[in-house]
Order: C-alpha cells, then structure tokens, then sequence
C-alpha cells in the first residue's frame, strides 16, 4: 500500500524573521490562509485517507503542526529526538511503516513546497508508486525554467516505459548545486530535470540501500526497530539515535543507488525556500509588489512587505525584501535573499538566541 510522509522538520532560516526556531516557516501562511503544512496535507487528498500519512518532525514542532492537522492520528507524527537531516528522517518513517505493513511504498515529500496543479502533482505519485512497486527507486524531475544554481539535477538516462501517460527514464546520475555555466548547459542540453527531493520506493528497497551505503544508519534503525511497541522504545531510540550520522537522502543514498529512476512532472512546482522564492508565486498588484500587512509604496516595484505590526512606507525602490515583526525588521535585495541565512548564523554567533 502507498503511504506519504512529510518531512517537516526544517528550520527555514532563509525565511528569518518570520520563521523562527518553534514556529518555522511549514507552520505559516505564506500562501493563501492556510499553511505550509496544511497546504502538504490537503494537496494528498483524495490519493491518500488521513491514516495513510505520516509526519516526520522534532517534539517541538511536532506540537506546533498536530493542530493544523487533527485529521491526521496522533500516533502517525513520528517524532526525531534531533535533526540529522533528510536520510535519518526517511529511515526513521521507514521502519514505522514497516511496523504497520511489510509491503508499505513511501512517497517521501516535504513541508515546503509549492505545487499549482495538485491533480496532477497526484497523478504523478500513483505512476511512481506502480513503477516503485517491483523495487525500482523512483525520483520526480521538475522540468526547469532557467538556468537554477540552487537545485540539484538529474540527467535522465533512456525512456524505459510509460505509465498511466508519464513517461519513465533511468536515471544516468545526479548532479549537485552546479556554477552557472554548468547549470545553462544543464538547461539547453534539455537531457536535465532539477531533483525536486520528492521520492517514491518500497520502504522495505529503502532500508536495503542503507544496509549497503549508510550501515551505521542502517545498524542504529535495526536498534530501534527491535524495540518499538516495547515500554524501552522511547529510550532505545534516544540512544540509537545519538549514533546516527548527519547526511542527507541525497549524498547518502541517491548518488550510488540502483535501480533508479526518473519522471519528469511539470505541474507548478517551487521550492519556498527564501523569500525571493515566495514572491515569484504570490499573487502580486499592478506594480508587481506582494504585501501582507499596511504598506504604502510610492514609485517603488517588485518587492514583498510583510508587516505585522505596523505601516510600511517605501518610497523609490525596488525589488526589496522588507519584513517586520514585533521584534525584527528585516530590509533585503531580493537578489542576495539567499543570505538571510547568514544573518541567522551571526547571531547565533553573538550569541543573540532571542531573535531566532
């Protein structure tokens, strides 16, 4: 049976100030009125019943988001004692399904992206799903628009068949955050998808690519495994956890796995992981500005306010970040957003926690 999991447990310090360590950016509305998460849920319906999705996330955030969802039972939040990034979460989700169903297939998604065609976006999982279905691990390939050095990329290797109209290719290999050169070859050679990090594989096929490439990972899950549904569970896996390397599903598992691969979607998909990113898909006025809050902007385009509390004034400019909290205001060339996280490490640095 195919089950979605939600990893949902980033920081988001690209979206500072707003998103902050117990309320990141998958707990807001930044789209519309309802949030991130909420917009991860909704979109899986009616593909998957509540009971068929899971969520991956710290206790903290686990505590903010479970309200958002009360659909969702309480037991399918499956809670990281700490993030170890993206391979520890996914093998975490693994063995829950496994628990439940020796034959589960996971759709691996997250919290944080954007997706303007849902039916299709849903389609596109059932296709994976029959193909991931034999063993085969499969990957979803946004079709890209510019030359991004943001994304990772897949080149896709020869077309294999064509299931329910999308058309599967094997995977030649994956490519890193590429220098823009590389990444405007990526773009004409049209041979390239981005690796969009949504995946689809038997749970079961999961835990073996661990076995062969992440075998501590792979050792310290079997711990947890052995315990769970005991009264030890808790502790075994704050223990086995303590252990577990800090490596993404990317460097860790899909560089060197078999038996990949690929279908390329095109159904409106960003990843919302800055704020230059969110103004390229909110709704925007005459002069191309998106505001949430009291603003006044004279001779002055292409920017995003957000304000929380108070009038926001601009006079003459342009493609501005302005954000303003009760205790923040942050103003930012939408070209050097990417940056924002750089402001968090300075005051982490300084030793300034209250801001984060």
């Amino acid at each position: 049976m195919l089950y979605a999991v939600i990893m949902a447990g980033g920081s988001g310090t690209r979206l500072w100030p707003l998103s902050r360590q117990g309320y990141p950016k998958q707990a807001l509305r930044l789209i519309g009125e309802r949030t991130m998460f909420q917009h991860a849920v909704d979109r899986l319906a009616p593909l998957f019943t509540p009971d068929r999705i899971y969520v991956v996330a710290s206790a903290q955030i686990t505590e903010v988001l479970r309200p958002q969802a009360p659909e969702l039972p309480a037991e399918n939040f499956i809670v990281e004692p700490e993030g170890r990034d993206s391979a520890p979460a996914a093998g975490l989700a693994a063995i829950h399904l496994l628990h439940k169903d020796s034959d589960a297939v996971m759709a691996m998604l997250t919290a944080d992206h954007y997706i303007a065609d849902t039916e299709q976006f849903r389609a596109a999982l059932a296709a994976g799903a029959e193909v991931a279905s034999d063993g085969t691990i499969v990957t979803l390939g946004i079709q890209p628009t510019y030359p991004a050095t943001g994304f990772g990329y897949i080149e896709l290797g020869p077309a294999q068949e064509i299931v329910n109209g999308f058309r599967v290719y094997s995977c030649a290999r994956f490519t890193e955050k590429p220098d823009a050169a590389t990444a405007a070859r990526f773009l004409e050679d049209g041979r390239h998808t981005w690796n969009s990090g949504m995946f689809i594989w038997r749970a079961d096929r999961l835990l073996a690519e661990y076995a062969a490439q992440l075998p501590a990972l792979h050792a310290a899950l079997t711990e947890i495994a052995a315990s769970m549904g005991t009264d030890d569970a808790d502790r075994d896996l704050r223990e086995a956890w303590a252990r577990v390397p800090k490596i993404s599903i990317d460097y860790g598992i899909m560089e060197h796995a078999s038996r990949v691969s690929v279908i390329p979607v095109d159904f409106g998909w960003a990843d919302i992981g800055s704020w230059a990113a969110l103004l390229d898909v909110l709704p925007t006025d005459e002069h191309g500005n998106s505001v949430d809050g009291e603003f006044i902007g004279l001779h002055s385009r292409r920017c995003l306010v957000r304000s929380t509390n108070r009038l926001v004034a601009a006079i003459g400019v342009e493609d501005l970040i302005i954000v303003e909290t009760p205790d923040v205001l942050l103003v930012c060339s939408k070209a050097r957003a990417e940056e924002v996280r750089d402001v968090v490490k300075r005051l982490k640095a300084e030793g300034k926690e209250h801001y984060l």
